[in-house]
C-alpha cells in the first residue's frame, strides 16, 4: 500500500465494513451497481482517518448478501481491523464512459435545481435509489432558493427531468414548487 495526498479527484464506490476470517480478508459495502462491480477494479484507494493510500485488490468474490476482499499487504486480522471503517475511492478518470446523456451520481451532486418557470428550489444534495425509481434530494438555501425546504424529487429524465448542463451546473425540472 502507498500514501498520497489528493481525493478531489475521486468517487466513493464503498467501504470496507469489518474483518471477515483471520487471514485478513475484509467484507466490503458496495456502493457500486451491480454490487459486485466494485471488484473489477484491481486498485483502490482507501481513505481512512484523514489519510488517502493505494491498495491492489487480490482478490474478490460475493458472500451471503455481501461481499468480501483480500488486498495486498493485508494478511492478518489486526491489520484487518485497522481498515475497517475505510472508504473505498476511484480515482474519477478511472470510471468507465458513459454514453448518450448518461450521468453519475456523483456529477449531479451540488447542481442547482431551476423549474422550467426559472424558480430555484436548492442543490442537490444526494441521491438515493429506491424500488420504483432514484430520487434526487434537493436542499434550499435562503440566498438562492425559492424557500429552505428539502424536496425529494424522483429521478426521471424526460418526465420530472427536462434538462442537465453539468458545464452550467443546472438541472431543469418539471416540478411544482408546491409539492
Amino acid at each position: 500500500m502507498s500514501e498520497f495526498a489528493q481525493a478531489d479527484d475521486h468517487v466513493v464506490l464503498g467501504k470496507l465494513t469489518s474483518p471477515y476470517g483471520v487471514k485478513g480478508w475484509l467484507k466490503v459495502y458496495s456502493y457500486t451497481s451491480p454490487m459486485d462491480g466494485i471488484l473489477d477494479y484491481a486498485e483502490w484507494v482507501l481513505r481512512h482517518e484523514g489519510r488517502l493510500q493505494r491498495c491492489r485488490l487480490l482478490q474478490g468474490r460475493r458472500h451471503g448478501k455481501g461481499l468480501v476482499a483480500q488486498l495486498d499487504g493485508v494478511d492478518g486480522r489486526e491489520t484487518a481491523e485497522a481498515l475497517a471503517g475505510a472508504e473505498i475511492l476511484l480515482p474519477k478518470a478511472e470510471l468507465p464512459k458513459l454514453e448518450g446523456d448518461e450521468v453519475y451520481w456523483y456529477q449531479l451532486e451540488g447542481l442547482k435545481v431551476v423549474t422550467t418557470e426559472g424558480l430555484a428550489l436548492g442543490r442537490i444534495d444526494h441521491l438515493f435509489e429506491t424500488g420504483a425509481n432514484d430520487v434526487i434530494v434537493v436542499k434550499g438555501s435562503l440566498d438562492e432558493a425559492a424557500d429552505d425546504r428539502e424536496r425529494l424529487l424522483p429521478y426521471l429524465p424526460g418526465d420530472v427531468i427536462t434538462d442537465i448542463d453539468l458545464d452550467a451546473g443546472v438541472m431543469t425540472v418539471d416540478w411544482d414548487p408546491e409539492f
